[in-house]
């Protein structure tokens, strides 16, 4: 669709309201979201904002828009360090293995990697200096021990995201014993390390950064003082997306992102999907039972602000209706095992503008999935009638148009259950290909990681002049 952008609406978070996109710089879209924190693997709660803010960006391309996507990583954090402890290893070992675990997932998931994902330890030199200027403005302080905290009541509009007042926070508030800090809402920027634990040089003590400060911190350097479209789950809002605003707007004047979206959260008997309660499905648990395809087509399934329900009934439905379509493609390219590529006419243009009107109001990929499902249903009827040009037709919009976008019915069925050989290959290269895009954006230790990962399941990568080929290692095949 070129450069002539359609429009585009969106609920941002911070409005409360449905808005128009308008993006900082015509045509191209900056975008931040909150990734996970690297202690565990992936679940199918923390899948839910992976597969619905890759496929908004897929869409965002497809009518258009140039992305540049940002998702980091949390690399060190109290879970990590305890992880380590209990693995008697040091922190980086566990951040480095959930990081190549992570894209593990996601690859299983067809989740394409960001243009840049920043991990937290890359940056402690940047969010030292950050802290410094925020100290300097009389944003934050450091008290005896050298934790630094952010002053929340400098700010007057603290709350504006997640609509919460300071005079009600502040009441139902407790305050330790020992605290020393000076309001019990001041959140820390700088922690001093407790013995043993990893620390880094600061002009107040040896220690650590806190949460919030990374994301403020990476997002600026990567995408600007200001970018388009900060995303995450409904679980950040507050307090971490709420002190990245305090933060940049202490840093900047001005706020991180323009707009913000956030996911709805999964529910389990009631409860939010969590490791803390303990309800997780891992990722590649549900691929291995309801197929990539089953998997996303839940994910997608509600809107991506409401709240969904998690069963093995509502995934088992999910799989059926994915091989209801692969059932009719399969049929298709049985009957022309090489289709081509038919003649655009109204009737193609009317269903690709349904459905991507239907994604450009707010992602509304419920009803982007019922033209995609009607569209299956008109592929087996002109296939009963015997009309080969119409069939192919309907063909084309389902792997060509509705699959790249949603992320959805882009690869074979069978190899999706296959745990051969074949499908092996085709996961050990792709890996292989992330592994050469970090390289090539000079990302080396995440390169590294996934070379390791590789290496820990017996598979040799070799660097030739020819490109990257692999090898198993004798007893691993």
């Amino acid at each position: 669709m070129g450069d002539n952008v359609i429009d585009v609406y969106i609920t941002d978070t911070l409005s409360k309201n449905k808005v128009k996109l308008e993006t900082i710089t015509p045509g191209e879209v900056k975008m931040y979201v909150c990734g996970p924190t690297v202690y565990n693997y992936i679940h199918i709660g923390n899948a839910r904002p992976m597969v619905v803010f890759d496929a908004f960006r897929r869409f965002l391309e497809f009518v258009g828009y140039r992305v540049t996507m940002v998702q980091n990583f949390t690399d060190i954090d109290d879970k990590i360090i305890n992880e380590a402890k209990d693995w008697n290893v040091d922190w980086k070992t566990v951040a480095d293995t959930f990081i190549a675990e992570y894209f593990h997932d996601a690859q299983l998931l067809g989740v394409r990697a960001a243009n840049y994902h920043p991990r937290t330890t890359d940056f402690v030199d940047d969010i030292v200096r950050a802290i410094e200027v925020m100290i300097g403005k009389d944003y934050a302080y450091a008290v005896e021990n050298g934790d630094v905290y952010f002053s929340v009541r400098k700010l007057s509009n603290y709350g504006k995201l997640s609509g919460k007042n300071l005079d009600d926070l502040r009441s139902g508030a407790r305050v330790d014993v020992n605290e020393k800090k000076k309001d019990p809402l001041d959140f820390v920027l700088w922690k001093s390390a407790k013995p043993g634990e990893p620390t880094w040089n600061s002009p107040w003590c040896s220690g650590r950064p806190g949460w919030h400060i990374e994301c403020s911190v990476m997002s600026q350097k990567l995408l600007g003082d200001m970018f388009d479209i900060h995303g995450g789950g409904e679980d950040l809002i507050f307090p971490h997306h709420e002190d990245e605003i305090a933060q940049s707007e202490a840093l900047t004047g001005k706020p991180p992102a323009k707009y913000w979206m956030h996911n709805g959260m999964i529910i389990v008997r009631g409860d939010k999907m969590s490791k803390s309660l303990g309800n997780t499905f891992m990722v590649r648990e549900a691929v291995k039972r309801y197929t990539k395809d089953g998997v996303k087509l839940f994910l997608l399934s509600k809107h991506y602000r409401s709240p969904m329900e998690f069963s093995d009934e509502i995934l088992q439905d999910n799989m059926k209706a994915v091989q209801r379509v692969h059932a009719a493609l399969k049929r298709f390219t049985e009957k022309y095992p090489y289709p081509l590529v038919p003649k655009y006419d109204e009737e193609m243009n009317e269903l690709i503008d349904k459905f991507t009107n239907a994604l450009a109001d707010d992602f509304n990929t419920p009803i982007a999935l019922s033209v995609l499902f009607d569209t299956v249903k008109e592929l087996n009827k002109s296939m009963d009638e015997g009309n080969d040009d119409r069939a192919l037709k309907m063909y084309h919009l389902i792997k060509r148009v509705y699959g790249p976008v949603l992320g959805i019915f882009d690869s074979d069925y069978e190899k999706q259950k296959s745990t051969g050989t074949e499908h092996l290959d085709i996961l050990i290269n792709n890996i292989i290909k992330l592994r050469n895009d970090f390289r090539k954006q000079k990302q080396y230790e995440l390169a590294d990681a996934l070379r390791n990962a590789l290496s820990e399941s017996g598979i040799k990568l070799l660097d030739t002049p020819e490109g990257t080929k692999y090898e198993f290692m004798e007893g691993e095949r």
